[in-house]
């Protein structure tokens, strides 16, 4: 990020001012008149993913207040469906997650989310908008708004998905399960974009290859004999045998995988016992896995189900007390369409000026399920960029030692919604607009 960041220092210096959009100003002040107060409620409302029930319900009613725009509510759950038409033409799809996190905000803005709910795993927490979720959706109807009041610009069919789910990276799946690509029409393109906490508001940054890693989210089981824990050798203590498999998964990491080849296994959660003097019967393990090829994610998966078999046996378990590892949910990386990466990161040039499209890097192995809205099966061609949310002066000040700009799912996490929401939507309708028409003025 730090490279990243000087090299926007240096275009932002080297690079005069071009002339933006003549339909930009509209933007600004939509979110003036309606569209700053709407982030306000998304952010102080959020709901967690499979539960964005008052989220999708504002969502619905927000794009049926767009000319000519048909709503489907219930899509995947509590996704919800747009379509707007306009003669015949290629047909874009433009996604925006809606789902919060289960953190309690320590953000300290004056609209800091107080919000609890219970989630699908039956926990209740405290709810927050950690990750801009709040933004995508906002910045969504900003862009259903210019694109129905630009419709003498472009020809063909947009479709508006506002769904649920991204942070247990289900509700593309369960959208696609429940009919959006065969009950609406099938996008030729695919369009989204997710908030950068890291990268300076005003800017914009995609690859013309992979943006997002795999993600897969694993549950291991290791089981024990209980005993009194001032006599260990009468059981099996899965405290123990956890620990040495929480040590053995990092061997896949540093010695079964190509040193230059990313992969990540990381051990989110640990819990096993009640009590001081009790060996437990049972320790269960939370376990995220990444990787940028599907060969890479192949290979850390079975890793993890043989080490864990390994240590069952190393410790002398029976067949029935063997660890059980679970692959509960997962997403596979998320990769650009070349061609039309590079088509759309020329008119986020001509859009918002090359000193605001940044070269991307991956400096981390975030996932996305948009990939599944993208895969090569489909044929449609997916785009997803990030859009700067932190001024550049806070990201600057942060490099030379002051406050650090917080990362996304932290309690502290913040972006500027202005500024994230408004060059979200102007790049949004600048995308869709050159891929359905004629270009915009300017």
């Amino acid at each position: 990020m730090r490279t990243l960041i000087a090299t926007a220092a240096c275009l932002f210096a080297a690079t005069p001012a071009m002339a933006e959009p003549d339909w930009a100003p509209a933007v600004r002040a939509d979110y003036t008149a309606s569209l700053g107060g709407m982030w306000d409620w998304f952010h102080r409302n959020p709901e967690l993913s499979f539960r964005e029930v008052k989220t999708a319900e504002r969502m619905a009613t927000e794009l049926r207040g767009v000319p000519g725009m048909q709503v489907t509510t219930g899509v995947g759950g509590t996704g919800v469906v747009g379509v707007l038409k306009n003669g015949a033409g290629p047909t874009v799809l433009v996604r925006a997650d809606m789902d919060g996190l289960p953190v309690e905000e320590k953000s300290g803005l004056p609209n800091a989310s107080k919000a609890r709910q219970v989630g699908v795993d039956g926990v209740e927490a405290p709810v927050m908008h950690a990750c801009g979720h709040d933004t995508h959706i906002t910045a969504m109807v900003g862009t259903a708004r210019r694109l129905a009041a630009l419709k003498d610009r472009w020809k063909g069919t947009i479709v508006f998905i506002v769904q649920p789910a991204e942070e247990r990276v289900g509700g593309a799946k369960a959208m696609l399960a429940d009919g959006l690509y065969s009950r609406f029409p099938k996008p030729d393109y695919a369009l989204a974009f997710h908030v950068a906490a890291g990268l300076p508001a005003g800017m914009v940054s995609a690859s013309e290859g992979i943006q997002y890693s795999s993600s897969d989210s694993v549950d291991i089981d290791v089981p024990g004999i209980g005993a009194h824990g001032a006599s260990p050798h009468a059981g099996k203590d899965p405290v123990y045998m956890a620990s040495q498999l929480v040590i053995a998964l990092q061997g896949l990491i540093s010695r079964e995988r190509q040193p230059l080849d990313p992969g990540v296994i990381t051990v989110g959660s640990f819990h096993s016992g009640l009590k001081h003097n009790i060996i437990s019967d049972m320790a269960k393990l939370q376990v995220t896995v990444r990787a940028n090829d599907e060969g890479t994610r192949k290979q850390l998966l079975d890793g993890i189900k043989r080490v864990a078999s390994g240590i069952g046996t190393l410790n002398g378990m029976p067949a029935d007390k063997m660890p059980v590892v679970k692959v509960i949910e997962g997403t596979p990386t998320t990769i650009n369409d070349a061609p039309l990466a590079r088509r759309l990161n020329a008119v986020m040039a001509t859009t918002l000026g090359p000193k605001n499209v940044i070269p991307f890097e991956q400096t981390g192995m975030g996932a996305e399920d948009f990939a599944y809205l993208v895969q090569p099966d489909s044929k449609v061609k997916g785009y997803y960029f990030a859009v700067g949310g932190t001024p550049m002066a806070d990201i600057v000040a942060a490099r030379n030692g002051g406050a650090p700009v917080p990362s996304h799912h932290s309690p502290l996490f913040k972006v500027a919604p202005e500024p994230s929401i408004v060059t979200g939507t102007i790049a949004m309708t600048a995308a869709v607009l050159n891929l359905l028409g004629p270009k915009t003025a300017g």
